[in-house]
Formats: structure tokens, C-alpha cells, sequence
């Protein structure tokens, strides 16, 4: 699948989560948990056996204050799902062979409508150097021109009339226009009725004949992979809605299209600046063919628009949002009030997809998954509970994909050890057991997701990985070798054969320089945090005591 979302989502909720305070559960850990060889000094009971009491944990990530978490079932909606990709029925047959010699005509519509657009367009950019300061308004006349080109375009797409509900708020009453997105035909559309600033991913300047049309937007143009950038865009959002001299601002909040039957989380790029707000509704009406951009080929939508007698579109603008008066309203609170207009309007539901989502339907698709919808995860809801980006969680599914997953999206025991290098024992059977909440012998992505990200953000897990190669190395070169790596695992798995441990060195050896440096040790354990916890009988041992002053 393609990223073909013109407008790009720009900042993310975050915060900070907090250490469990609740007390560590502490059990007896069998013969195979733990070894004693290196600890001599370690307490014992009466019979002269080493006191497992004191180091045997259930949940071995407890001493993070990583304790058990709710992992919500797997949602099988697919919001990008387009409902008649295929085309099905001998009426639509008929239809497209009726409409086969008209979709020729409107072709040549298209194509003479995309020149002439293109070339006003560089027109009426030539010689403009000035992209800080708002268009001059003989070259806005100018872009006229590529206005009327575009309706032409919606025409020959079979847009012939398009139903109006509302009218467009004035720019001084709403700077800033909000969208749900379902297809390449809003942007179009939006385009000819309002001229508005967009904010586009950087990709899109080099897209050919687009690129060149949306500068003359005097578009935003954001890394949405970037903070900074996504700072700037925002920062160039309240410049733009606070002067009256540039256009009205337009943004796709979703970030992508849906098959406009839920609406998705919103990013919060065009509401924290404050300004009054006026959300615009997009319905796509049809019986036969669903005009929505979602897992069908962009050249395939084309030819069935083009194929169709005509496509029914509605435009529905709401009333104006604002922040309340007298009282700051936060960007999170404007943005739900604002979907949930769009959402009521629309008699849909709001859901905890985001763009996030999309990535990881992408990735599972290219990796030829049966069910790829079984590996989305409602990101929103991740990025706020563990305030784990969306290529953090991509990086994620990478590591899942290479347990081999079954056809239902499951993964074995045996493959989840194989791909961490973890030999079978008592221990990290614990730690299996932790995400295998049914008991099943297997697991889902987002139960290794949550489980993954639930460790990894949390405060100590930096402290934790720092205090841990401090006391794997004992030679002071700050590297570890591969005999102290299995010396120190060993507390928790012990028995390990040579060639146990020379796999575990070699996941650690990011570099493959033969020896873990500092380096290799934390990507490591940030690529695969779940292995923190072979590491955790050590600290316990060695008393790791976080500093409260790093951990706040």
C-alpha cells in the first residue's frame, strides 16, 4: 500500500509515566530459575540450601515497576478497508462497458484540465521568491485559472454536481477548516472551492504537476518523522491563522484516508494554536462502487470513477468550534470536541486508529500476511498509554514478523525463543507467560507490542540497562565479552550451553565486532526490551537502587 495522504499529521500527545508502587510479588523460584555459582555469599536456609525467596520473582520485570497490564482484544474493523474493490454484479459490468467510449472523453477532460492547471500554475509562480510572505494577489487572480481546471477534473472524475449543506464560515471568523478524509477527491475539491493553505508531507513537492500546484497553496511542509519539523508546522499553522493576509488554513486531521465509515484519532497539529475552528463533513453516497481510497490501487479507483454514469458526493460545514471563553482550553480536549462533531455528523464512531495503524497494515501487507487488519493495534490509545512512536511500534511488528506468525496472526512459544535466543526453562516460560495472557502456548502482536512498549517506557528501564552492563563488565575496558554476558544471564538461566550463550552474544554484538560495547548493549535491549529481564536476578542481587532525582 501507498502513503498517499496529502495532509500530514503533525504532533502526538506525550507524557510521562509513572513507576508502579505496587509491592513486588515474590514466590519460590524452581531448581532451573537461578544459578549460585557466582555468589557464594548468597543467603541460605537451614539446610544449607541457597534462599530462593529472596530473588525467585513471578513477574520478572517487576523490580521496573512493570507490573501486569490489560492487553484489549484485537479489533477486527479495518478502516481502510475499500468495500468493492473487485468489480462484482452483471449490472456494473454492463455499466462500465456502457461508459467504457464516455470515460475516454472524460480522460482527455482530465488530462487537458491537469496541463492547463499546470501551466497557469507555473505562471503564476514564475519569478516568486518570497514564500514567507503571503501570495500577491494578481498571482492568486492568476490561480484562478487552476481553480477552474480543477472542477473540471471533479467533472471529468463524474463529480457533475456536488450537494452543499452550510456555507464556509469567513476567514476571520475560522481561520483554520478541518476535514475528514476518504479520498484523493476532498483536496481537489477544497482546492477549487476555498484556495486554502494545506500542511503536506515533504514527499509531495516532488510529486510531478501536484508539487508544483500545491506551492502555489503556499503549503506547510512537514517531516511528520521529525519533532522539530512538526514544531515548525505548528508554529507556522498560528503564523498563518493569525494573519488575515494569507489564506485560510485546511487540514486532513486523520493524517490519511479511511474508508470514511469511523473516523480516527485526530493529531493534534491544528488545534494547538487555539484558533476558532470550522470541521467540514465529506460523504461519499453509492450502491455499487466505493469511492474510498483505501487497499485498491490509486490507477484502479481512477478507472472506475471514470467508468461510473456519475459519483455522488455531499459537503457538509459544520458550525464553528471554539475554545471556551475565559478559560484556556487544551489542544486535546478542542480536538475531541471537534471529532466528535465530525463523528455525530457523519453517525459514525470515533475509534483510537491513527496513521500508526496504517504503517503497520503496510508492513504487514508487504510481508505477504493473510490477515494484514490483525496487526493493527489502535496506535492512538499506544501512544498515549506508553507514548511509543508509530516507526517504534514498526520496528516492533519487524521483530514479530520474524517469529514466522501462523495464518491467524499468532505466534508459538518455540519461535518467540528461537527469534530472542532464549533457552526453554521455568524463567523465561515466566516471561512468556506474562504476554501469554489466555494460556494459549501463543501470542498476538499486540500483546507483544503492549508488553514490549510497557517495559521499554518505562522510567528505570534507561537505569536499569545502564546499571546492568556496568556489572556485566568486569575488566573495566567497558565492553562485555561473551563469557561475562552468559556469567551474568546465567543467574537466571542456568545450564546454558556454550552455544546458547554465543547466540546471546551475537544479538547483543550489534556490530559484529566480536565484543558488546556500550553501544550494542542499549540498542539491543531497545530493540528486544523483553530481554532486560534475563539481567534482573543481577540487579536484585547487586541491590539496584535507581536515583528518584533521574527517574522524575
Amino acid at each position: 500500500m501507498a502513503d498517499h495522504d496529502v495532509i500530514t499529521p503533525l504532533l502526538s500527545n506525550h507524557g510521562l509515566s509513572q513507576p508502579s508502587d505496587e509491592p513486588q510479588l515474590i514466590i519460590t523460584v524452581d531448581g532451573d530459575g537461578c544459578s549460585d555459582q557466582r555468589f557464594p555469599d548468597r543467603p541460605t536456609n537451614q539446610n544449607g540450601q541457597t534462599n530462593n525467596i529472596q530473588l525467585g520473582i513471578e513477574n520478572p520485570f517487576e523490580f521496573l515497576g512493570a507490573s501486569r497490564i490489560h492487553v484489549p482484544p484485537t479489533c477486527t474493523i479495518d478502516p481502510f478497508r475499500n468495500h468493492t474493490p473487485r468489480i462484482e454484479g452483471v449490472y456494473e459490468w454492463l455499466k462500465i462497458l456502457v461508459c467504457v467510449p464516455i470515460a475516454i472523453l472524460r480522460l482527455l477532460l482530465f488530462g487537458l484540465s491537469l496541463l492547463v492547471g499546470y501551466l497557469a500554475t507555473k505562471f503564476a509562480l514564475y519569478g516568486w521568491k518570497d514564500k514567507q510572505n503571503p501570495m500577491p494577489k494578481w498571482r492568486c487572480r492568476l490561480m484562478w485559472v487552476t481553480r477552474i481546471s480543477a472542477r473540471c477534473i471533479l467533472f471529468s472524475f463524474g463529480y457533475h454536481w456536488i450537494k452543499r449543506r452550510g456555507r464556509p464560515a469567513p476567514r476571520e471568523t475560522a481561520p483554520i477548516v478541518v476535514s475528514n478524509h476518504v479520498s484523493y477527491i476532498e483536496p481537489i475539491f477544497f482546492f477549487y472551492e476555498l484556495f486554502p493553505t494545506i500542511v503536506a508531507s515533504e514527499s509531495h513537492d516532488s510529486i510531478p504537476v501536484v508539487g508544483t500546484i500545491i506551492r502555489a497553496m503556499q503549503v506547510i511542509y512537514v517531516n511528520r518523522f521529525s519533532p522539530s519539523s512538526r514544531k515548525h508546522a505548528v508554529s507556522e499553522i498560528k503564523r498563518k491563522a493569525s494573519s488575515g493576509r494569507f489564506p485560510r488554513l485546511l487540514l486532513f486531521p486523520e493524517g490519511t484516508t479511511t474508508n470514511g465509515r469511523l473516523l480516527m484519532s485526530f493529531q493534534l497539529g491544528a488545534f494547538i494554536p487555539g484558533y476558532p475552528i470550522q470541521p467540514v463533513v465529506v460523504r461519499y453516497p453509492y450502491v455499487h462502487f466505493d469511492q474510498s481510497w483505501g487497499n485498491i490501487a490509486l490507477a484502479k479507483l481512477m478507472f472506475r470513477m471514470f467508468t461510473q454514469f456519475h459519483n455522488f458526493m455531499e459537503v457538509e460545514y459544520l458550525p464553528v468550534i471554539s475554545t471556551l471563553k475565559n478559560q484556556k482550553e487544551n489542544a486535546v480536549r478542542f480536538a475531541e470536541k471537534t471529532g466528535h462533531a465530525i463523528a455525530t455528523s457523519l453517525n459514525v464512531m470515533k475509534t483510537s486508529y491513527s496513521y500508526g495503524d496504517f504503517m503497520l497494515l503496510a508492513k504487514a501487507s508487504e510481508s505477504k500476511q493473510e490477515n494484514p487488519r490483525l496487526y493493527m493495534v489502535e496506535m492512538a490509545m499506544v501512544e498515549s498509554m506508553f507514548h511509543l512512536s508509530s516507526m517504534e511500534a514498526v520496528d516492533f511488528l519487524d521483530t514479530f514478523l520474524s517469529m514466522n506468525p501462523d495464518t491467524s496472526g499468532h505466534v508459538k512459544i518455540d519461535d518467540f525463543f528461537r527469534v530472542l535466543r532464549l533457552k526453554t526453562c521455568s524463567f523465561t516460560e515466566r516471561i512468556f507467560g506474562l504476554l501469554d495472557v489466555e494460556k494459549r502456548g501463543e501470542i498476538t502482536f499486540k500483546q507483544f507490542l503492549f508488553w514490549s512498549a510497557h517495559v521499554l517506557k518505562k522510567p528505570l528501564f534507561r537505569q536499569a540497562c545502564e546499571f546492568a552492563f556496568n556489572e556485566c563488565h568486569t575488566d573495566g575496558n567497558q565492553y562485555i565479552s561473551e563469557q561475562e554476558l552468559g556469567d551474568s544471564i546465567k543467574l537466571s538461566i542456568p545450564n546454558l550451553e556454550q552455544y546458547e550463550i554465543h547466540d546471546l552474544a551475537n544479538l547483543f554484538d550489534n556490530d559484529h565486532d566480536g565484543r558488546i560495547s556500550r553501544e550494542d548493549f542499549f540498542a539491543c535491549l531497545r530493540r528486544n526490551p523483553l530481554l532486560i529481564a534475563l539481567f534482573s536476578l543481577l540487579l536484585i542481587h547487586k541491590n539496584f537502587q535507581p536515583s528518584l532525582k533521574e527517574v522524575v
